[in-house]
């Protein structure tokens, strides 16, 4: 999750036709897909499709569109039924995945190396050849909404979503990932068409690869997939969410825990200040014990059992949030607590021994995470999706030295200020 996120963070824009950096090569084909390769020494290999269509891209009237889509990926093609694509990759051990985020969907495979061809194949038909047969979109429709449900019972987590619809009122990057059982109900494969064949084209994608290849291997085995596939431009209607006032929410919700989100808009993926807004919060809520947050509601007080700050940029806005879960009767000794900490971070630069002691734990923790090539993959994959490059942690670890106190006070009193945090309270 962390490797994830830092790679989004640290990207920026830059117009790039073929690069080769240190062992990550980039190649384009004439149609507009886009190849990343990431060369490793494993003889497990990862890759897949990343399309630049989510949540945000869906019409009103089709909440969750996105997500069923992603799920019907898997139920035929103009060459397989479901049965053949579930085991066209179990056969030889590999396995299968696809997610859904606000602004991007994943379709991907982990396999070992002798097993390329058969992955990108697969990929391939999936994200370009799905028929979304009626039947099937029935009996889906159903596992979606038994997945919308075991979400709903779990507070620590609908929260997320709950608080970002809070923030972004009204605009779609505040709409549930999952949707609705009512409209879900209703989508047939005329509706599923619509979405599918304006977002899955060549130029709305990226193919990533993790593995033990050269970018020639690479370039062979996609254009053979992919050369009848035309060029046909995507229209993204995104609109950037227009400004609202910080508020509180109260929801009623019958659990023996309150759970509280507070926090607001922040940097998008390409500001200048997001490497280091993404410091400030590993400083104060990140996944580290020492973190300031956690020192001073569970270790000092012990009036939470967990407690995590996050920074989440989207391509042209962000957010920046705290959550916490506590007895239902300290919902406000912990929100006064979490507003003192704030003010303390916006009112006291960080001196050159505590900032140097913050970067060293933060470079160390993305070193730690880069040990896993599954996220490696996936974050390489969002991140050139997004903005056409890609950033080592070499590179990320150069940009987290150059940070000063000065700027990290800047950026405390911009996105940490207490009139800009919303509050979403889930108690009794």
């Amino acid at each position: 999750m962390l490797l994830s996120s830092v790679y989004t963070i640290f990207a920026a824009s830059n117009n790039i036709k073929c690069m080769e950096t240190e062992r990550y090569f980039t190649h384009s084909f004439p149609n507009g897909l886009r190849v990343i390769l990431q060369q490793t020494s494993s003889q497990v290999a990862y890759c897949g499709y990343a399309v630049n269509a989510g949540t945000r891209d869906e019409e009103p009237d089709t909440p969750g569109m996105a997500h069923f889509i992603e799920h019907m990926l898997f139920k035929g093609t103009t060459h397989r039924k479901a049965w053949h694509i579930l085991n066209r990759m179990e056969y030889v051990g590999g396995d299968l995945n696809a997610f859904t985020n606000k602004e991007e969907t994943v379709i991907y495979c982990s396999f070992m190396k002798q097993d390329f061809s058969r992955a990108a194949e697969l990929l391939t038909d999936l994200v370009f050849h799905s028929v979304f047969p009626e039947h099937e979109m029935e009996k889906e429709c159903e596992v979606i909404i038994d997945e919308i449900k075991m979400y709903e019972d779990t507070p620590a987590e609908l929260i997320f979503d709950d608080f970002e619809d809070l923030i972004f009122a009204g605009h779609p990057l505040g709409r549930n990932i999952l949707g609705n059982a009512e409209y879900l109900r209703s989508y047939g494969k005329a509706d599923a068409d619509v979405f599918f064949h304006h977002y899955y084209k060549p130029d709305n994608m990226v193919f990533f690869v993790m593995g033990n290849y050269t970018i020639e291997q690479v370039i062979r085995e996609v254009e053979k997939c992919t050369y009848e596939i035309a060029t046909d431009p995507v229209v993204l209607y995104r609109q950037q969410p227009s400004f609202s006032p910080a508020r509180r929410l109260n929801i009623n919700k019958q659990s023996h825990q309150a759970h509280v989100m507070m926090g607001g808009r922040a940097y998008d993926g390409k500001s200048n200040k997001r490497v280091a807004l993404n410091l400030i919060n590993n400083i104060l809520g990140g996944p580290g014990m020492n973190s300031r947050l956690n020192i001073a509601l569970r270790e000092h007080r012990g009036l939470v059992y967990e407690i995590e700050s996050n920074y989440t940029p989207y391509t042209d806005i962000g957010t920046f949030s705290i959550y916490f879960g506590c007895d239902h009767d300290d919902v406000e000794r912990c929100i006064d607590l979490v507003f003192k900490e704030l003010k303390l971070f916006r009112e006291q630069r960080l001196s050159d021994s505590q900032i140097r002691v913050a970067k060293k734990q933060f470079i160390g923790q993305i070193g730690v995470s880069s040990d896993n090539n599954e996220s490696n993959a996936l974050g390489m994959a969002k991140t050139f999706l997004h903005y056409n490059r890609f950033i080592t942690s070499e590179e990320a670890f150069h940009n987290i030295e150059l940070l000063t106190p000065d700027l990290l006070h800047d950026v405390a009193q911009e996105v940490l200020a207490e009139n800009n945090l919303s509050i979403l309270h889930y108690g009794q």
